[in-house]
């Protein structure tokens, strides 16, 4: 199960009971359940009611719902998340930061660019947020560098103009991402599973996929043990209608450049097609999102229809 924002949470990014019902409600027979995107800081909040892994206060809400999808038997992890140039000054109290003064849309404000030393601040932002992911219990921490949110807005020529080491090149644009992987990674240990979702397209114009898969190397050699892909600055979904599976061949390329296993996601509803991509070795595992919001015994039946008794 992808992470997939609800809104559940409190206005102060609690864990609330409805939050805890809708993951158990979906967890059984999932092989892994990966909590939405969680802000690491007020000023990288996106929407009003977003999970929050911000502070420590949060921590008795995150390990009740660490415990309730244990007590189902499924491995949980958390995507921890700055919003960047897409947050709003009315949800996150201040003003947007990003890499560059580029609006994310008409519908932005222009963030304020990144100093260096901000820069600094927020990698540790994301250490503190993964060592509340361990101290919560969870199985697995997500950075999340997709779908145009901070990291992927480094990452990408389109969003990233800087004339400092963290813009220019690739190699540049890049830097950040890493030095929060390695931040993360010193924080919970070596032996903690560190996943990272990567946007593997901007749109026209934007990095290629010989970058991202320079990047998807990178990530292995700082440290990632799995790298989830997905869309860049074009979002999760791209178009109204995507077809089944739409980012499969991102994720597949990613997969030939790296010695890792790899997610592959998008729009994904047939079990028979999940299954004979793995078959195929095109990705390790599939993420099936929208399907399982929309019935929460996806999965059980996937089991069935694939000849399997899962419950």
């Amino acid at each position: 199960m992808p992470p997939m924002a609800n809104d559940l949470a409190s206005e102060e990014g609690e864990v609330s009971e409805a939050l805890i019902a809708h993951y158990r409600r979906r967890a059984a027979a999932v092989g892994l359940v990966i909590v939405e995107h969680s802000y690491i800081s007020k000023d990288g909040q996106l929407s009003s009611r977003q999970l929050g892994i911000y502070d420590d206060i949060l921590l008795n809400g995150l390990s009740r719902l660490v415990e309730s999808i244990h007590a189902i038997g499924t491995p949980v992890c958390i995507q921890i998340n700055h919003a960047g140039r897409k947050a709003r000054s009315s949800i996150c109290a201040a003003h947007p930061v990003g890499p560059s003064a580029i609006a994310a849309g008409e519908t932005f404000e222009v963030p304020r660019e990144l100093g260096e030393h901000e820069i600094q601040r927020v990698v540790g932002l994301f250490g503190e947020a993964a060592r509340r992911a361990l101290r919560s219990g969870f199985d697995a921490v997500e950075v999340h560098g997709a779908h145009g949110f901070l990291l992927n807005q480094f990452a990408s020529s389109l969003s990233n103009r800087r004339a400092d080491r963290y813009g220019g090149s690739f190699e540049n644009r890049i830097r950040f991402p890493l030095q929060v992987v390695e931040e993360v990674r010193r924080i919970v240990g070596l032996d903690f599973p560190l996943l990272y979702r990567l946007g593997a397209y901007d749109g026209e114009g934007g990095s290629t996929i010989d970058e991202y898969q320079t990047f998807a190397r990178r990530l292995i050699e700082r440290g990632v043990n799995m790298v989830d892909v997905s869309g860049g600055l074009i979002g999760s979904r791209p178009e109204n209608v995507m077809p089944q599976g739409s980012f499969i061949p991102l994720a597949e390329k990613i997969k030939q450049a790296v010695n890792a296993p790899v997610i592959g996601v998008g729009g994904i509803t047939d079990p028979r097609f999940a299954d004979e991509v793995i078959r195929q070795g095109r990705v390790d595992l599939v993420a099936v999102g929208r399907a399982l919001l929309a019935d929460p015994d996806w999965a059980l039946k996937a089991g069935k229809a694939l000849g399997q008794n899962l419950t």
